[in-house]
C-alpha cells in the first residue's frame, strides 16, 4: 500500500519521507547495525553500514557514505560523501565533509571538520578542529584549535602531514605545507614553511610580563 502514495502537497512528501527513513533504518538494523533513537537519525537511500556499527541519536547521514565494520557515530554528527574506516569513533557533534575519506581507528571528536581529506589509521583529531584539502598519516595527534589555513583568497592549498607527527594545540597550518614524519609543533605555533623530518618546530614571540599601572 505504501507504495502507492501519492505526492501532491508538502504534507504529502514529509509522510512519505517518513516512511521510507523508517524502511530504510529498519534494513540497518536487521543487517546488525545499532541505531539508538532511530527516530532521531536520517539515513540517505544510499547509505551503506556494516555490523557492530552504533549510531547514536540525531545524526545526520546525507548522500555518498560508507561506514565500515565497528564504527560508533556519536550525537548531532553530520556525514556527507565520505568513507569512514573500520573501528573509528566520529563526533560527537563532528562533521565529515564530501570527499573524505577516514581510515581505520581514526578519533575525530567533538567540533571538528573534515573536508576534502584523507586521514589514515590511528590518527587522534579529538577537538576543535578543521582539517580541510589535506593528507594525514597514521599516528598522527592533532591538538584542539588546530587549523589548516588552505584558503589564500583564490584557490585551495594542500597540507601534508606525514606519520608520527604530534600537533600542539591552537596551531594554524598555512598551505601549500608539508610536516615532515616524527616531527612536533609546539602549542600555539603558525607554520608557513616546510618542517623537515625528525623535527621540533616552534614559532612563537616572546613573552612580556608588564606591571600594572595603579
Amino acid at each position: 500500500e505504501k507504495e502507492l502514495h501519492g505526492v501532491n502537497t508538502r504534507k504529502d512528501l514529509i509522510n512519505l519521507d517518513l516512511i521510507m527513513q523508517k524502511d530504510i533504518k529498519k534494513k540497518l538494523i536487521e543487517n546488525g547495525v545499532t541505531i539508538l533513537q532511530p527516530e532521531s537519525v536520517r539515513v540517505s537511500h544510499d547509505t551503506k553500514i556494516a555490523k557492530d556499527c552504533i549510531i547514536e541519536p540525531f545524526v545526520v547521514i546525507k548522500k555518498g557514505v560508507t561506514i565500515k565494520s565497528k564504527v560508533t557515530i556519536k550525537s548531532h554528527s553530520v556525514l556527507e560523501n565520505c568513507i569512514i574506516g573500520e573501528g573509528s569513533i566520529i563526533g560527537p557533534s563532528a562533521r565529515i565533509r564530501p570527499y573524505s575519506r577516514i581510515g581505520k581507528k581514526v578519533k575525530i571528536g567533538n567540533f571538528v571538520e573534515i573536508k576534502n581529506s584523507t586521514i589514515k589509521d590511528f590518527t587522534s583529531i579529538s577537538h576543535l578542529s578543521y582539517i580541510g584539502d589535506s593528507t594525514i598519516g597514521k599516528n598522527v595527534n592533532i591538538g584542539a584549535g588546530t587549523i589548516t589555513c588552505n584558503y589564500d583568497g583564490k584557490k585551495k592549498n594542500k597540507t601534508v602531514i606525514k606519520d608520527n607527527v604530534f600537533i600542539g594545540s591552537n596551531t594554524s597550518l598555512v598551505a601549500p605545507l608539508i610536516v615532515g614524519s616524527n616531527s612536533t609543533i609546539g602549542a600555539g605555533s603558525v607554520i608557513t614553511k616546510n618542517i623537515p623530518p625528525n623535527s621540533l618546530a616552534i614559532e612563537r614571540t616572546e613573552q612580556k610580563n608588564l606591571k600594572k599601572s595603579k
